[in-house]
């Protein structure tokens, strides 16, 4: 992606205001721009939100399908993510330009959020999205797409991404017998072995069992389509990415795209609504000394504290609006 110009005389001027915390925008350091929220922006998605962070826009939908879970989490769902540039933000997104900075974004989202191997840890349980032990759970892929570009993406992405998963219900999925509709052989479990070795025919006579059996199918799954019935995500232990940056010493947040170009130094410190840190990622080129470093993180939890009020105060007032539409 391209990098906008900014001159020298217009670096010195931001670096200046920054020292004397005061912002071109008239924001102090630690100060957000106005948080905008819209859930249920995609009809056909089971959970979205469209965040709007001062001029960047990003909305994400949230699909759940039935799938297999990872085999070093058998009794927990999978959360898949990923991100796309639109090339209405930048011309620079046309073709593959934007592939580096939505892998970038993708594999933010997923350091920041998703749990250890138990399934629970993280921003959501998982574990209650497992459906059969080993072999189905759900799925949900969480897809963002970034619509413009004005500053500090990495936690728009984030807001937006949590804001839709607390938006998302998860359909009630039944497990109930197969059938054999290709009127093929049934199986054949023997009492007291469960591997597949052990299994017979039904329709072979010389199979000389001397115990029980009974015969035993793939399971199927209905799903049910009734919205009152779909379980809602909690999504509220979800951490935010907070991005704080340096500008001649001093630590800000929510940086505009010129404020971008005057920072070498960033931390990306994913913080949870209690303040806990999830997540410390360094980025950009400069390095940062370990004391400065302490800082910057405990500046992040003081912004996080604004961030996480500001979405959940939107998340209960719109979800309040829907409960009452749909009553």
């Amino acid at each position: 992606m391209a990098a906008p110009l900014i001159s020298q005389g217009e670096v010195e001027w931001i670096t200046a205001g920054v020292s004397y915390n005061t912002r071109n925008d008239g924001r102090k350091r630690e100060d957000f721009r106005q948080l905008k929220v819209q859930l249920g922006m995609l009809a056909q998605a089971t959970g979205s939100a469209r965040v709007q962070l001062g001029e960047t826009d990003v909305i994400v939908g949230v699909k759940a399908e039935i799938g297999v879970p990872d085999a070093d989490r058998p009794d927990c769902g999978r959360i898949v993510f990923g991100v796309e540039c639109s090339p209405v933000a930048s011309p620079a997104f046309r073709g593959r330009g934007g592939d580096e900075l939505s892998s970038e974004l993708a594999r933010a989202l997923e350091r920041s959020m998703y749990p250890g191997p138990s399934g629970r840890g993280g921003g959501i349980d998982l574990s209650v999205l497992s459906i059969v032990s080993g072999k189905t759970c759900w799925v949900l892929h969480v897809d963002a797409l970034l619509l413009n570009i004005g500053g500090n993406l990495h936690d728009a992405v984030s807001a937006a991404a949590k804001a839709a998963l607390a938006d998302a219900k998860v359909p009630k999925v039944q497990v109930v017998p197969g059938e054999d509709p290709n009127g093929k052989r049934a199986r054949l479990q023997l009492p007291g072995h469960s591997r597949a070795g052990c299994y017979s025919s039904v329709s072979d006579p010389e199979a000389g069992l001397a115990w029980p059996s009974k015969r035993v199918y793939e399971p199927d799954y209905e799903v049910d389509d009734d919205p009152s019935e779909a379980m809602r995500l909690d999504a509220s232990g979800m951490p935010i990415c907070i991005t704080v940056s340096l500008i001649g010493g001093h630590c800000v947040v929510d940086l505009t795209v010129q404020e971008e170009l005057c920072s070498a130094a960033a931390m990306q410190v994913a913080v949870d609504a209690s303040g806990g840190v999830c997540g410390i990622t360094k980025r950009r080129q400069k390095g940062i000394e370990a004391s400065l470093a302490m800082e910057m993180i405990e500046v992040a939890q003081r912004a996080a504290a604004q961030l996480h009020t500001a979405l959940s105060s939107s998340l209960a007032e719109q979800q309040g609006q829907q409960q009452m539409a749909v009553g």
